[in-house]
């Protein structure tokens, strides 16, 4: 990778070599995207316990994303103008401390939620939840790019997916862990409070902060970034990147949306009627799809010597799926998820592992299971929902990387205006909350329907790499290849 070098206590500072064996680095940045996955969906279990609690509205509810995902919008604009005026942050204090910050200044945030929960005020909740994702947005902005600099930039797509599996396996614990200490304790309670959200969220105040210690300690590498820091929106002159950047709002807002309201979808009579608790328990599976697909992603995205090893791989994780999930729930549901499983697979090889082209076959499998979702009922309705998870895993990452492909010394700033394309979340929940205060729970899916016919576009069309002129006349290269087939 052209202008990138790295160091670690133990190397010294030279050219970058994308063959080296970051392994370690890898592993411990790893654990950052199983946080933060589990403290974003935590949010899913917070909003209808506020909304019993303070008695509000679908959409008055989905504040909480506004103000979670809100804080990705501010901060990464304030990341962006800084950049603009003093040069690129990350690339003066390096991705290591940045990481640190951000690990901090989520940890205040959780915090927070003990004063929130003795004063009982769901303004003072939405305080402490924008503070707590502000320092997620500093660990987006530097994790991402970290990941994807790490290594071959060939292979950047499989590595982000395979991070992201973490990530993933962070939401589809955080349900039943959080469903459990928040839903459970409240039920033991014959006053509906706040106060069984202190526990928990102290809880990860504590995990952020140990975490940070041990980045502190840890032998990271140093990426460097040795081209001229510019002060300048140099980033913005990428058609793809722009594109991008349109394209994780929508992907962020329209998974943030279904997420949050899959436990009020759950408990509709026509569709399975199911107390919160157990809503929360089958939101998990929800999450648990994305973690699986983006384990298919992670393999189905990395360079094999030919298709017979990789076919192996996801083989072998469909059968642990399936006995996974059989062994918690029954042969019925495990054969549902199996099903839902193979279709997965078999999309990565119609989309001949070309990174924009899996991107778009996946959603449009998702525009068909909201299809469902809206239009039918029952268990065929239910697990429509539920499957959406598995067809939205490799998207976060996929986009995100395609988006940076090329962006040279621009890329931290890439990453910035991508991190800050997630106030999706933050708009699009309360949009889907309105549509369902005014019409109903099941047709308001209309509205992410709405976001992934623009996914549908990026992929197959929008994520085509074009470079700036004057990058074109010095007969630049792309640092990533976006499009090419990685077979």
């Amino acid at each position: 990778m052209a202008g990138i070098s790295t160091s670690s206590s133990n190397t010294r500072t030279g050219t970058f070599d994308p063959n080296q064996n970051f392994t370690a680095p890898l592993i411990i940045v790893t654990l950052l995207f199983f946080m933060w996955g589990f403290i974003t969906c935590m949010n899913d279990i917070l909003i209808p316990k506020l909304q019993n609690v303070f008695d509000l509205k679908n959409w008055q509810a989905m504040l909480i994303q506004s103000a979670f995902f809100g804080a990705y919008f501010f901060i990464s604009l304030s990341y962006f103008l800084v950049s603009i005026t003093s040069g690129d942050p990350i690339n003066k204090i390096g991705y290591k401390n940045g990481i640190i910050v951000g690990l901090v200044v989520a940890a205040i945030g959780c915090t927070l939620f003990f004063p929130a929960a003795e004063y009982n005020s769901y303004l003072f909740f939405l305080g402490a939840l924008f503070i707590l994702a502000s320092g997620i947005t500093i660990l987006q902005i530097a994790a991402n790019p970290y990941v994807a600099i790490l290594g071959k930039p060939e292979t950047s797509s499989s590595r982000l997916n395979l991070t992201q599996a973490f990530n993933s396996l962070g939401t589809t614990v955080a349900p039943i862990i959080g469903g459990a200490l928040i839903f459970a304790a409240a039920a033991e309670s014959a006053v509906s409070s706040s106060d069984t959200v202190k526990v928990p969220y102290l809880g990860l105040a504590g995990a952020l902060i140990l975490i940070a210690v041990m980045i502190k300690v840890a032998k990271l590498p140093k990426v460097v970034n040795e081209d001229k820091i510019e002060k300048s929106a140099g980033a913005l002159k990428y058609p793809h990147l722009v594109l991008g950047v349109i394209c994780i709002f929508m992907y962020v807002g329209g998974e943030v949306a279904i997420g949050s309201t899959l436990v009020k979808f759950f408990g509709l009579p026509n569709i399975a009627g199911l107390e919160e608790k157990e809503a929360s328990i089958y939101l998990s599976f929800f999450w648990g799809g994305a973690m699986i697909g983006r384990f298919f992603g992670a393999v189905a995205l990395a360079k094999f010597e030919n298709n017979l090893h990789r076919l192996l791989i996801m083989a072998a994780i469909a059968a642990a799926t399936f006995l996974v999930v059989f062994s918690v729930t029954n042969l019925e549901l495990a054969t549902i998820s199996f099903g839902m499983v193979l279709l997965n697979v078999a999309m990565f090889f119609m989309g001949r592992f070309i990174p924009g082209r899996t991107l778009g076959l996946f959603a449009v499998a998702v525009m068909v299971l909201l299809l469902m979702t809206i239009y039918l009922e029952g268990q065929v309705a239910m697990w429509s929902a539920i499957g959406i998870g598995l067809f939205n895993s490799i998207m976060f990452p996929t986009i995100f990387t395609l988006a940076i492909a090329g962006l040279g010394s621009h890329t931290s700033q890439g990453s910035s205006l991508l991190v800050m394309a997630i106030v999706g979340g933050a708009i699009i929940p309360p949009l889907q909350g309105y549509v369902a205060d005014i019409t109903s729970i099941q047709f308001s899916f209309v509205v992410p329907l709405a976001c992934y016919a623009y996914i549908v576009y990026y992929g197959f069309i929008g994520s085509k790499m074009k470079l700036p002129k004057e990058e074109l006349i010095n007969d630049s290269k792309p640092v990533l290849e976006p499009e090419g087939t990685l077979v």
